[in-house]
């Protein structure tokens, strides 16, 4: 029990910035541990997030408390994913080889291609989860809640995906700022899909047509693993970074696209 509560707080300081006790390091065989508490921290940050839209929500209209829950989410996680994605774009935009793509994804520096993929997705999330929540006419914060969960903990479930499926792209196994779980075993396996489906389950009992959220999810897998393997023979965090983000942008839409037929 002791070393399960280690490895869940080692998982906390790794995905997010909120304070964790003083023993608890980046230890790398904890961290590659860590990743069955993947999609458990999304439900933190789902929860949290959920909760300042709700109580913005007493004093402003849906669009601002919204944008309070996005900045919540950025706050909690330091940009982690966000700073994936921004890379992603860049190196691939920029690259034409894997040396190349490495090196740009390895920068510090923020590029046009990175910069323009931040605004077009975070505008994108906003725009959606405004819609979505505007829709939804039930006063049960139960749903509302599970929305913001589901969102964050299915985008880091189809994340983790890829290091389940593939290997580390860097030789060096060197990575920007942080160490990465390289490995894994079954307990890391079915911890995350426990953590990452579990509030999926929950929103199916307002409705099972949410379950159809799995389907763009696994195309998006699919797409981007097969993306990462052909330009850089696997992947990086930046790359889990990037299909994080772009998954929570894919379950609002594609919750958006489901409420018309419930």
């Amino acid at each position: 029990m002791k070393e399960e509560i280690r490895i869940f707080f080692t998982a906390l300081m790794f995905y997010t910035r909120i304070p964790c006790p003083e023993n608890i390091d980046h230890s790398p065989d904890y961290i590659n541990k860590a990743t069955r508490y993947f999609p458990l921290i999304g439900w933190i940050v789902g929860a949290i997030s959920f909760l300042i839209f709700y109580l913005a929500s007493f004093l402003f209209a849906i669009p601002i408390a919204v944008f309070f829950s996005l900045i919540a989410g950025v706050l909690l996680t330091g940009a982690f994913h966000e700073d994936g994605l921004a890379d992603v774009f860049d190196g691939f935009g920029g690259g034409w080889t894997k040396i190349k793509i490495l090196e740009i994804m390895k920068d510090s520096r923020i590029g046009a291609y990175g910069a323009i993929s931040l605004v077009f997705l975070i505008g994108l999330k906003f725009i959606g989860l405004t819609d979505l929540l505007a829709k939804i006419t039930t006063e049960n914060p139960v749903l509302f809640a599970l929305i913001f969960v589901n969102y964050h903990s299915l985008a880091r479930l189809t994340a983790i995906n890829i290091v389940f499926t593939s290997q580390y792209s860097r030789e060096d196994e060197s990575s920007k700022a942080k160490p990465i779980a390289k490995a894994h075993s079954y307990k890391e396996i079915a911890g995350a899909y426990f953590f990452g489906l579990t509030p999926l389950i929950g929103l199916c009992f307002f409705d099972w047509k949410f379950l159809f959220v799995i389907l763009p999810l696994f195309v998006l897998y699919f797409y981007s693993r097969r993306f990462f393997n052909k330009w850089i023979d696997g992947y990086t965090g930046d790359c889990l970074g990037a299909v994080e983000q772009m998954t929570e942008c894919v379950c609002i839409l594609t919750f958006l696209a489901l409420w018309k037929f419930m």
